[in-house]
């Protein structure tokens, strides 16, 4: 017991050292309240904890009732740290988890990456807000782990620690005329409809006839349905008013998705190119030499994957129906796939200050199965347009020295989320498996984190001892400056989103400036 007991009362005099004192306005809230329950208890205990004697005895005595109560962090508040939180609030009654997220608001690509025109994809912020309403959970925004506090400091406060902190940035073209103006990643254009702040100054230049989209995913999709939905079509979701704006005048009328490969190693889903085929206003070009042979090799493939190529064999094929005929001759607006294409240059206009083009390297297939690539054949032809969207994948970065990262495959090593090499770290979703897959895949993937770290602590594999969790960090944040914003805070501007809206027929006009965020909650 005795190293247990010195833990806490190294911890203790620290804080003494550090700790704010006691006032009636806390330091994470923004209007003198604390709105999650779990954040008065913490307050409360904090001080109780303070207050103890300064024996050997008194502090052991504190946490023998303790040790059941483990204390948990995880980095990122998207999918996969609420998902990753919700297993171990369930599967241990005692648990109490801290969720740290840079961003002001929570929810990640919930609120950030998925498409405004698919608010049903949305509905699963109902199941994370009942996790962060917990009493035994807490979110604390406005934090940034790797700069405001280091995953260290976090792991000497917490039994365990988990890092589902996503796939922050974009997989680069690496080709000449990348960095001209009117080039950018999907991940900054979905950000930029979408809300999030960091990607408010884009301002695409939506003048071009043309729009290019290098990608054959789902975002390439989503993409391209923005581009062409009809504006008015838009205004009932939570697309933010600037994009819209900008869509009002935009004169795009047609998008090529272009992809290296050919319609059967497409990354989109069914769902999605049903959504496309259907998009008003529109009509599909896809050349039917590029399906070509497909009829029969149909047959061999997978039931998913056969669907979609049916789909997509008979679109590009079959005369369409009399009505649909009508429907496609009367569209103002085009997208195509054009298959088996590479980047190989961004095209400058005349006066080199933006893009006026793209040249495509003519590729080929080679191998069979999942070892399919493509190789260039020596052709290359040049596609105008004025948009340039580049959706060939997310990445993840390092948070932190301390954290092993695999730079080539852009994840931390794990096995099964288990950190390798440094007990009590684990890790969650994309920065754990890469950037793949829906956010079906993330719950089962971060449930099985949860699953491993909560096998770990049966075992007796985490720190025994008790740990002070977020009262040891909020007083350290505190230290340096920072003030994290509460759960309670992000429903406040969650209700001015929804009561900004009234009246327009959007279910919220989202907050883009945290600025303004900060000021609506007194900070």
């Amino acid at each position: 017991m005795a190293p247990r007991c010195w833990r806490w009362w190294h911890w203790s005099a620290w804080l003494r050292t550090r700790s704010p004192p006691a006032r009636s306005t806390p330091t994470f809230g923004g209007s003198g309240e604390v709105g999650d329950p779990g954040d008065t208890k913490a307050l409360k205990n904090k001080r109780r904890r303070v207050q103890v004697r300064d024996t050997e005895v008194g502090f052991c005595q504190h946490f023998s009732t303790q040790e059941k109560t483990p204390q948990i962090c995880v980095v990122g508040s998207g999918p996969a740290g609420f998902y990753t939180a919700q297993h171990l609030l369930k599967h241990h009654t005692q648990a109490r988890v801290d969720i740290y997220e840079k961003q002001l608001v929570p929810f990640g690509l919930v609120r950030f990456g998925v498409a405004p025109d698919h608010p049903e994809v949305k509905n699963v912020i109902n199941t994370f807000t009942q996790t962060a309403r917990s009493d035994r959970c807490a979110f604390w925004g406005n934090v940034e782990v790797g700069r405001d506090v280091t995953v260290p400091e976090l792991r000497e406060a917490y039994h365990a620690v988990v890092l589902s902190y996503g796939a922050e940035d974009h997989q680069a073209l690496d080709i000449p005329g990348e960095e001209l103006p009117g080039v950018f990643s999907a991940r900054a254009f979905v950000g930029w409809y979408n809300g999030l702040p960091e990607n408010q100054g884009l301002s695409p230049d939506l003048s071009c006839d043309t729009a290019v989209i290098l990608g054959q995913g789902n975002v390439a999709l989503d993409m391209a349905r923005i581009l062409l939905t009809p504006p008015e079509h838009l205004e009932r979701t939570d697309i933010t008013k600037a994009a819209l704006g900008v869509l009002r005048q935009s004169q795009v009328k047609t998008v090529w998705i272009v992809g290296r490969r050919g319609p059967l190693q497409v990354a989109f889903t069914i769902k999605e190119l049903r959504e496309m085929i259907q998009l008003p206003g529109t009509r599909p070009i896809l050349d039917p030499e590029d399906f070509l042979g497909l009829q029969d090799r149909i047959k061999e493939i997978p039931r998913p994957r056969k669907r979609l190529t049916e789909l997509l064999l008979q679109t590009a094929t079959e005369k369409p129906r009399v009505e649909e005929a009508a429907r496609l001759a009367s569209a103002s607006r085009a997208w195509g796939l054009r298959f088996f294409r590479s980047p190989q240059q961004v095209l400058p206009s005349p006066d080199g200050r933006r893009v006026a083009g793209i040249r495509l390297a003519v590729t080929r297939l080679e191998g069979v199965g999942e070892a399919t690539r493509a190789v260039p054949t020596g052709d290359v032809e040049d596609l105008p347009c004025g948009l340039v969207l580049s959706s060939i994948g997310y990445k993840s970065h390092p948070i932190d020295p301390s954290v092993p990262f695999d730079f080539k495959l852009g994840v931390i090593p794990n096995m099964e989320g288990r950190v390798v090499d440094v007990p009590g770290l684990y890790c969650s979703g994309w920065v754990k498996r890469g950037p793949t897959g829906v956010i079906g895949t993330t719950m089962n993937d971060s449930f099985l984190t949860g699953q491993m770290l909560l096998q770990d602590l049966k075992a007796g594999l985490l720190p025994s001892g008790p740990r002070p969790g977020s009262v040891a960090i909020q007083a350290l944040l505190s230290s340096r400056g920072v003030r994290p914003v509460s759960f309670s805070d992000w429903e406040k501007l969650d209700a001015e989103e929804v009561a900004r809206a009234q009246g327009s027929g959007k279910p919220r006009e989202k907050l883009v400036d945290p600025q303004e965020m900060l000021r609506l909650l007194g900070h």
